[in-house]
């Protein structure tokens, strides 16, 4: 472990898991909350008074950047992991003067994933199908699903950006994308004004044919990645915890916290397979143009 004293900016739901966890790992965590219950008000405050040498940004999608400007501004050059999605809306590369930025796609250290990964390689993808979803109104129990982040646009929320888990791993495991189209959108049945399911179709370096359905509505909760190749039709199921190949199941467990805990070692040693700041800008540019593919009613491509 190469960081002794971490910053958790945001104490929602995720930003105080992360502290939890880094505190379990053994790290001094101090944190900045713009509401009560922070150590710190502001992050330049933070910085000043307890010198950290990693930071997690875990504001909202729409505060991503602000936050990480202020970060920069106050001194700050250590090794940062910023919530997912990187930013709500595409901008150029910023020049940071940390030594480091990774992005929290988790799922990148799931086993099961992990094992999917490993069963694909060098092999011919023909189909890919991905499925997530699951109630907004399970997400947060004891909140209004209506007043969170994930339900408003202005903070950066929508099925795109909640569960853009899936675009980061298809574009992991099956390089750039060549051209996307879309279906979906508000149903309302959540009452909310976001999108809360969409379908997207990819055609994807490694894979031509990739599906993608996301949504808020799911009541069973579901997220799973079916792929074909040559011979064989591998499934990675994360919520089952398990790697199904041609209709045979074997169980990889994985504690909860677990990757999430792998991750962070990476981000602090800015070591692979944590997600870098130009694969979180790639999904950020493919959240655009699917956006773009939904209002237009067409394909997009880079």
């Amino acid at each position: 472990m190469t960081s002794t004293t971490a910053v958790v900016v945001g104490l929602g739901s995720i930003g105080t898991r992360h502290a939890r966890v880094l505190r379990e790992m053994g790290l001094r965590v101090v944190t900045v909350s713009r509401r009560e219950g922070g150590d710190y008000g502001a992050i330049a405050q933070a910085i000043a008074g307890a010198n950290p040498d990693y930071a997690v940004i875990a504001t909202e999608t729409a505060r991503h950047a602000d936050d990480l400007q202020e970060l920069a501004q106050a001194g700050f050059h250590g090794k940062v992991l910023v919530e997912k999605p990187l930013f709500a809306a595409p901008a150029p590369p910023p020049k940071y003067p940390f030594s480091h930025v990774s992005v929290g796609y988790n799922l990148r250290f799931h086993p099961v994933m992990t094992a999917l990964a490993e069963s694909l390689r060098g092999r011919e993808v023909i189909t890919v199908a991905a499925y997530v979803g699951q109630d907004i109104r399970d997400w947060r129990p004891g909140r209004d699903h209506r007043a969170t982040a994930s339900a408003t646009a202005e903070a950066g929320g929508g099925v795109l950006r909640d569960l853009s888990h899936e675009l980061d791993y298809l574009l992991w495991l099956f390089g750039p994308w060549h051209r996307v189209a879309a279906l979906g959108g508000a149903s309302g049945a959540r009452d909310i004004d976001v999108d809360d399911h969409l379908d997207l179709l990819l055609d994807m370096q490694r894979a031509p044919s990739v599906h993608v359905h996301m949504d808020y509505l799911d009541r069973q909760g579901v997220r799973r990645i079916r792929v074909n190749v040559d011979d064989d039709t591998i499934e990675a199921d994360l919520v089952g915890s398990r790697l199904v190949v041609n209709g045979k199941g074997t169980e990889i467990r994985s504690e909860r916290d677990q990757t999430y805990r792998d991750m962070h070692v990476a981000a602090m040693h800015g070591a692979r397979p944590a997600c870098s700041l130009p694969e979180a800008l790639g999904v950020v540019h493919l959240i655009d143009a699917s956006e773009r593919a939904l209002r237009t009613k067409s394909w997009i491509s880079p």
